[in-house]
Formats: structure tokens, C-alpha cells, sequence
């Protein structure tokens, strides 16, 4: 590891001009390329402390052993060089994208004698109009061959191109008038040509012409009674109009854009792009990087233009590119754009209309291209095999930690606090074994009083098992501190009454959400036996059985207060650790200082993907008591009351203050209640009858219910409660 200040340089020779910047490793290989408006500003941020770096900066330049720059008149021409040096020098701390898959292009070889129509993949070649990328090969082949009907131009290969011309004979589609046979000079090598550009500026967009010259065509050729060419001709309307259907209509007509969505996390992030040539989606491609660099969605998206029109002129960088966040500065690289167009290029974010609305679908379709990443990452063996090593290197442990518990914990300022414990075995997620608490041992917003008695609550059940199986040998006991044990904390194989200490069923698994009565059941969902056994099979109920790690969401506090816990119960074989989502470190207890993993670890990748499943399943939990509690109403009490029946009751009514308000009869003019059921409800609304009305101390007035204000369920809602839009969850 080198020092940055052993090569950092003096004072002075910095210039403060726009340039272009590499480092070096001891072996003379570049690390890093990249470019700035002011080299000696950028370049004083990599030498300052290196506590005060970033770890992913700080990692780069302990790498380095000397950094190198060459000075340019402008931010463009920084930008162009900054371009060419990360292709040919490849850093490996720079964001590289890379395909997912070898996209196919259309493509018209304009460059030979007799151009060819034809499914192309790798780099592009100089003279090759090229169309697309399409997601499947067959898609550019079904697209081809209907179009050949209007535009016959070649598709055959050289070779047998070159034999029909020496045979005097056509292949199938010259034949069938799928090609206009030049190689037997049935068309000229200029007619040919012409054929061609027209087949190319149909694909880029200027399809209505020829639609129109066509109609025109066939209405000429019926009032001349030539009906065999005005069939032929309709066919080949239906044929250009049957090619269009399958790209539609997304933008205005004749529009050319190109949209770009990044979707992103703290160590990778994915890159969509949608190619709209005429107001039609014509291609759609996608790329994913390691984010081995701290860099923002801005920057990213910069990196992407590089790599989409780096080695693009003309009209292959279209007039307008939408993207979701602009680079700092903007205007280099517009002006860099326009230079590879040759005319004015629109770089901006779309704010409103259709622009946007496809926007917000190039960015699902990147989301979803990241999860696929993840997802095909995490299911590999070796891989996994891989990452729960490194974490066992990486916090001295025995083994490698083949079950991983993970809790978070999650409020909305302070209300509805809950925590989650979702389990990964053999690095995948064992979602049968998620289980869900409610804080219950204070009020109010505090992290690390909650995690304590989320591991406290949930090791003392596992302890209460090991003494009902006979495996308990210390005197102690679970629940020597006094503190009762209830809900599923007795473990008495029966259904425990609910409770907020209820230990819930999970939505993943069985029961479902905010089900707070649960029944005892196994891993596999079968009910529990006396004994502590499952009916199937004999194995252990689920909390007999112990993670080797528990993985806590948030830094040292939160690690001491689980570290403390498990101390307090006698449990010390149980490894802890944390992970800051704001760094991505690990913290180990009794430790002032994080372990830095590096950004490209795969043990890193679990603990982060066990840690937003954890803050995903406590968000979910969270917000479905939330909003149950802003639902309940008292017409919830009436039995056999469904939902269809309470809304009619409050249209019918338009509040809850009015239903109390009327008699039964009143009642029984609702379509669909009885008078039983009538009687049902007018018992239920005057238990839960307000004691006296509000009152303003101040006025003396008396507070009127506003009809506008109630919740889903039908109840009035207060005014000072929450708002679902106020706050945040954590």
C-alpha cells in the first residue's frame, strides 16, 4: 500500500488550467483517468487525509504510485481525451459498463457495390448504416421480411451472390420478389442503391412518404384497371403498416430521442436506454457496472453518453437525449455532443407529458435489470461460496457463517415501531424464516433501546428452547431477569393469545401481513407438537437453531446495544457485526474503527443484500400497521359487515356522525342490510360513541366532524394525526 504523499506533487506544478489526469500503479499500469476544469483544484482533493476520504477514493490512491496529467484549451477536449484513455487504458477504478448480452443491429453495408441487408453483433463497422440494438435476432428477421415486399434489397451472402451471378440464376427470393436479383442484372447497381437508402430512411422514421406514395400508386393503378398491381400494391401497404404496428406510437411524430435511466445502488448500478427514432421505440439496450469509484447519477449518466456516442457522427446521436439526472458541468458535454452530431444536441430532463411518462418506463425497465443482475449473482454457488468466506476472514471467524440473521429496526417519527429478522442460509434467503416484532419495552423514536430488545427478546426464546429440548446446563435460565415471557416467548406448542410482544407470521411465509395472532409453526409451516417437536419430521422448532452471525442495520451503537444483549442472556459463541449504509462499513464490537471490505468483495454484496432485505421486510411491516390503524373503524366490530356493505353505509349516510345519528329503520334503507344486521350496527356505533363532543376552550364552540375527513374505513380522522406524506421511515 503506497503513501499518497510520497509521490504527491509540489506545490506549484499543478497548473490551474482544464486537463485530463492518470494515476499510475507501481507497475506503471493506469488506474484511474479522469478530467477536471481546474487540474490543480481536483487534484489537491486525492491528497488530503486520508481519514477524510472516501474509501473507495481512499482506496485508489494507496494503489497508486504516481499521477501524470496533460493540459487542454478546453472542457470539451478534456472530456474527448478523458474518453480515449479509458478505452485504450482500461482502469480498473474507473466505471466501466458492460453489456449484459451482444446486442443484434440491423444493419445496410452502404459501403460494397451492391448493398446487403443483414443481422450484425460487435463493433461497428465504418460505412454500415446500422438500426437497432433489438433484443432478439428474430425480431430484426421478422421486421426484414416484411419489408423486402416494398424494399427488395439483397440479404444474400457474398458467396452466394457471386455464384448466381456466375450461374445466371436467382436465389428463392429473387425468385418469389423478395429481391430485385442484381446479381442477375435485373435491376442496376444505382437502382439497387436507391433501394436501399429508401429501405433505410423507412427504418429511421420517415414512414408516412412512403405509405402516401403507395396509396397514391394503388388508386392510380385501379382507375387504370390494373387490379393484379393495385393488389400487389395494397399488399404492400398492409405489409410497411403490419412492420410499423410492431414499434408504437410513444412520443410525437417524427420525434428522435434517445432516454436514458440509471437504476442504482451503493455498490452497482444499471443503465437502460430507449432509441426513439419518429416517435417509435426502434432499439433498447441496457449495460450494469461496479460503482468501483464514488460517483453520482450525474456522473454515471456522463459515463454512459461516453460510452453510447463515443464513436458515433451524425445522425446516430439524435437531436434530443432525456436523461434522469445532468452532469456538472452540463454544457462540455453538450458541446461535445453537438460536435459528434454536427448540429445543436438537447441534453436535458423531461418535466412533464409523455416524455416523462416514458422516462418513468425506461426507469422501471432499469430497475428491473439490476434485481435480474443481483438475482443471477446471487445464485451462483461458487460465488456465494465465495462471499460467506470473506466475511468469515474478514471478522475472525471459525467458519464460514452458513446462517446470517439480520434485524433492522423501522418508525415513522417515533410511531408504529417495529423490527424485522429476515435469516440467509448458504447465502440465499430463507424467507419461511422471517419473523417480525413490535417494540413494546418503551414509547417513542430510539434505535438502539429497540435493537436491544429485539436480540434480548428473540435469543431468549432460543434459550427457552435449549432448556424445554434438555440442552440448557447453565443455572441461569431464560427469563431469570424476571421479565416475563409472553406470546410465542412461553413456547407451549398451543396459540397464544395476541399481543403486542406477539412474534408474527411472516407475508413471505405463512400467515398473512398483520396477522398478530399466530399460530406456532416450523420451519416447513407444519403445527408444533408437545415437545418442542414438529409432527413431520422430529427436527428442532426454528429457534432452537442459532446463526453463526447476526448482521444489525447501523454502526457501533447499534452493534454494542446486540453485542450487550447477547452478553446479558450468556450467549457469547454468536458472532455480531453492523453495516453503515452510509459508507458501507463493517463494525465489529469493542472496535473504534470499520472494516473498510473492498467495493468489489463478494462478502460485502451478501452482507448488503441481507441488509436491505432486512430494512425491506421492516419497511413493509411498518407501513401495513400504518395503515391498518388509519383504517380501523367501528363498523370493523360488526360481524359479517363486509367492505362493499361499510362503503354503501357511508355513501349512503356520508359520515359516521350521521349513521349514529339515524334509526334502525334509516339503516335498513341501505341495499343489502337487514334489520339484524341493522341492529348489529347501531349497538356497535353507540359503544364506541364519542363521551362528550369537542370543544373549543377558547370560543366555546363546538367542534362539528368534517365530512371531507375520514379515513378509508369510514372513521374521522383527527387533525393532528399523521400524515402518510409527513416524516420519514427508517
Amino acid at each position: 500500500m503506497a503513501d499518497p504523499s510520497s509521490y504527491r506533487p509540489k506545490p506549484g506544478e499543478i497548473p490551474d488550467t482544464p486537463g485530463v489526469y492518470r494515476f499510475r500503479d507501481e507497475h506503471r499500469r493506469v488506474i484511474y483517468v479522469g478530467k477536471a476544469k481546474s487540474l490543480r483544484q481536483r487534484l489537491a482533493n486525492y491528497f488530503q487525509d486520508l481519514a477524510g476520504l472516501h474509501p473507495r477514493t481512499r482506496s485508489m490512491v494507496t494503489t497508486a504510485a504516481s499521477v501524470e496529467w496533460t493540459v487542454v484549451s478546453t472542457e470539451v477536449e478534456a472530456l474527448q481525451l478523458e474518453y480515449s484513455w479509458i478505452k485504450e487504458f482500461d482502469p480498473r477504478f474507473n466505471v466501466k459498463y458492460r453489456d449484459d448480452k451482444s446486442y443484434p443491429y440491423l444493419a445496410v453495408t452502404m459501403n460494397e457495390e451492391y448493398p446487403r441487408v443483414q443481422v450484425m453483433r460487435g463493433h461497428k463497422k465504418k460505412g454500415v448504416r446500422y438500426f437497432g440494438p433489438y433484443a432478439h435476432a428474430w425480431a430484426i428477421r421478422d421486421t426484414v421480411d416484411l419489408l423486402l415486399r416494398v424494399f427488395p434489397v439483397r440479404t444474400c451472402s457474398a458467396g452466394v451472390f457471386k455464384n448466381a451471378a456466375r450461374t445466371g440464376r436467382p436465389c428463392l427470393l429473387g425468385y418469389i420478389g423478395k429481391c430485385s436479383a442484381p446479381c442477375v442484372d435485373r435491376v442496376t447497381a444505382d437502382e439497387h442503391r436507391e433501394l436501399a437508402e429508401e429501405f433505410c430512411d423507412f427504418m429511421t422514421g420517415r414512414t408516412s412518404t412512403y405509405i402516401r406514395r403507395l396509396e397514391r400508386q394503388m388508386t392510380e393503378a385501379a382507375e387504370e384497371m390494373e387490379y393484379e398491381r393495385a393488389a400487389r400494391l395494397r399488399d404492400d401497404i398492409g405489409a410497411l403498416k403490419k412492420a410499423m404496428e410492431k414499434n408504437a406510437v410513444v412520443l410525437a411524430d417524427a420525434t428522435d430521442a434517445d432516454l436514458i435511466a440509471v437504476a442504482e445502488d451503493e455498490l452497482e448500478a444499471a443503465v437502460q436506454i430507449f432509441h426513439v427514432r419518429g416517435g417509435r421505440v426502434r432499439g433498447q439496450r441496457g449495460w450494469v457496472t461496479d460503482k468501483v469509484e464514488e460517483i453520482t447519477t450525474g456522473a454515471l449518466v456522463e459515463h454512459a453518453l461516453q460510452q453510447l456516442y463515443g464513436e458515433e457522427t451524425g445522425d446516430a446521436v439524435p437531436k434530443e437525449v432525456l436523461v434522469p439526472a445532468l452532469p456538472d458541468p452540463v454544457e462540455p458535454v453538450q458541446e461535445w455532443l453537438a460536435g459528434r452530431r454536427g448540429s445543436n444536441v438537447s441534453l436535458r430532463i423531461p418535466q412533464r407529458g409523455d416524455k416523462k411518462a416514458l422516462m418513468e418506463t425506461v426507469q422501471r425497465n432499469a430497475q428491473q435489470a439490476l434485481v435480474l443482475h443481483k438475482t443471477k449473482r446471487a445464485s451462483d454457488l461458487t460465488t456465494r461460496s465465495r462471499a460467506l468466506e470473506e466475511i468469515a476472514d474478514a471478522l475472525d471467524l471459525d467458519g464460514a457463517p452458513l446462517r446470517i440473521e439480520c434485524y433492522d429496526i423501522s418508525h415513522l417519527q417515533g410511531d408504529d415501531v417495529v423490527a424485522s429478522m429476515v435469516v440467509f442460509e448458504d447465502g440465499l434467503a430463507r424467507k419461511s424464516e422471517y419473523r417480525r416484532f413490535q417494540i413494546k419495552g418503551f414509547a417513542g423514536q430510539d434505535d438502539v433501546r429497540s435493537m436491544h430488545e429485539v436480540i434480548t427478546r428473540r435469543f431468549r426464546r432460543y434459550l427457552a428452547e435449549k432448556e424445554k429440548t434438555g440442552e440448557w446446563t447453565d443455572g441461569a435460565g431464560p427469563g431469570a431477569d424476571d421479565t416475563p415471557l409472553t406470546g410465542t416467548d412461553a413456547l407451549t406448542g398451543t396459540q397464544p393469545p395476541a399481543g403486542p410482544d406477539a412474534l408474527t407470521r411472516t407475508p413471505d411465509g405463512p400467515g398473512a401481513p398483520g396477522d398478530d395472532a399466530p399460530d406456532v409453526l416450523t420451519a416447513s409451516g407444519a403445527p408444533v407438537a408437545s415437545g418442542g417437536l414438529t409432527e413431520e419430521d422430529g427436527r428442532p422448532r426454528k429457534f432452537a437453531y442459532p446463526p453463526q452471525l447476526v448482521v444489525v442495520d447501523g454502526g457501533a451503537p447499534q452493534v454494542a446495544a446486540a453485542r450487550r444483549a447477547l452478553d446479558e442472556l450468556g450467549i457469547d459463541d454468536i458472532a455480531v457485526c453492523g453495516l453503515a449504509k452510509r459508507l458501507e462499513e463493517v463494525w465489529v464490537p469493542g472496535d473504534d474503527d470499520p472494516i473498510v471490505l473492498p467495493r468489489t468483495s463478494e462478502g460485502l454484496y451478501l452482507l448488503q443484500r441481507v441488509r436491505d432485505e432486512a430494512h425491506r421486510f421492516a419497511i413493509t411491516y411498518q407501513r401495513a400497521k400504518r395503515s391498518k390503524r388509519f383504517r380501523s373503524s367501528p363498523l370493523d366490530d360488526v360481524p359479517g359487515l363486509g367492505d362493499t356493505r361499510k362503503q354503501a353505509l357511508l355513501k349512503h349516510f356520508g359520515s359516521l356522525k350521521k349513521l349514529r345519528a339515524a334509526t334502525i329503520d334509516q339503516i335498513c334503507e341501505v341495499p343489502g342490510i337487514g334489520r339484524k344486521t341493522a341492529e348489529t350496527i347501531a349497538v356497535a356505533l353507540a359503544r364506541s360513541a364519542p363521551a362528550a363532543p369537542a370543544v373549543n376552550t377558547a370560543t366555546g364552540e363546538i367542534m362539528e366532524e368534517e365530512p371531507g375527513t375520514m379515513g378509508s374505513g369510514g372513521e374521522p380522522v383527527a387533525a393532528g394525526a399523521p400524515d402518510e406524506r409527513r416524516g420519514q421511515e427508517t
